[in-house]
């Protein structure tokens, strides 16, 4: 599975932030960043719970390989 922030949608809630933060962080503007995008197993329990309580729904969660084929991520996004 691979994650991202559709920064275009975030509005820096932080609920991604406080679920999984080996995973997420807020930067200088407040929006949410994933700080890679192919967490370990170990995280994937907090990055569901970061997607379900993100209020505009901005943490996505793909399948490998589906996030390429996905609408293209902020590039100020970290990988």
């Amino acid at each position: 599975m691979r994650v991202r922030i559709a920064r275009d949608l975030c509005v820096g809630a932080g609920q991604c932030e406080r679920s999984a933060p080996e995973v997420f962080a807020q930067d200088d503007s407040g929006l949410s960043r994933a700080l890679t995008r192919t967490p370990p197993a170990a995280q994937w329990p907090a990055v569901h719970e970061a997607a379900g309580l993100c209020p505009v729904g901005a943490v996505v969660v793909t399948e490998d390989g589906a996030a390429d084929r996905a609408a293209p991520d902020d590039r100020r996004e970290t990988s």
